[in-house]
């Protein structure tokens, strides 16, 4: 592999030369658009690792999402204190799937393919998305799945799914956690 100085690089932002580069573009990238389309890969071994090609038809976007966690608005009455529900609430979807469909959203006629972590500061995380055109890609194995985004089928949305558990409580995923629920009202 001709990009494993890059890798190795990205393995540790802190120790290496990506700290102070990405120090600097993330100044320009916060006064940008929340989804920009990109020429190039931020992360090169990254991009080329998930099925990105430098062709016609694969189109690169980085997408800035506002972290933190489920902000909750506090009820006004009616409950005690215990059942208010407004900390320690997560999300039932990750960062990186919500960076996925706002990018679908915004490029209709593309399919998600994947996406990567680039950046993060106190503020915003940053990914890549690479996404496929299938009127130009017809033959791409992604081309006919529509969708694929909102319906959880790339890696971010396996993950939110949790079809990646292995051992024992993973066959309350599989084959989907709604399927399972059905699977048990029948019994």
């Amino acid at each position: 592999m001709a990009y494993k100085y890059i890798a190795k690089a990205w393995k540790k932002p802190n120790e290496s030369f990506v700290k102070e580069l990405m120090w600097q573009r993330a100044i320009t990238w916060r006064k940008q658009d929340s989804i920009v389309r990109i020429e190039r890969p931020t992360r090169l071994d990254r991009a080329r690792n998930l099925g990105y090609k430098a062709k016609q038809g694969i189109v690169l976007a980085r997408v800035r999402v506002r972290r933190s966690g489920f902000r909750k608005t506090r009820p006004t009455g009616g409950r005690r204190q215990k059942r208010l529900g407004v900390n320690k609430i997560k999300l039932s979807k990750n960062m990186r799937l919500i960076a996925e469909e706002r990018a679908a959203r915004k490029f209709p006629n593309l399919e998600v393919l994947n996406s990567y972590w680039v950046w993060e500061d106190g503020r915003f995380k940053w990914y890549e998305i690479i996404m496929v055109d299938p009127a130009i890609l017809p033959d791409h194995p992604i081309a006919d799945q529509t969708g694929r985004a909102f319906r959880g089928i790339t890696s971010a949305g396996r993950e939110v799914r949790g079809l990646r558990n292995r051992g024992l409580g993973a066959e309350k995923f599989r084959p989907s956690r709604n399927a399972v629920m059905k699977r048990r009202d029948k019994q």
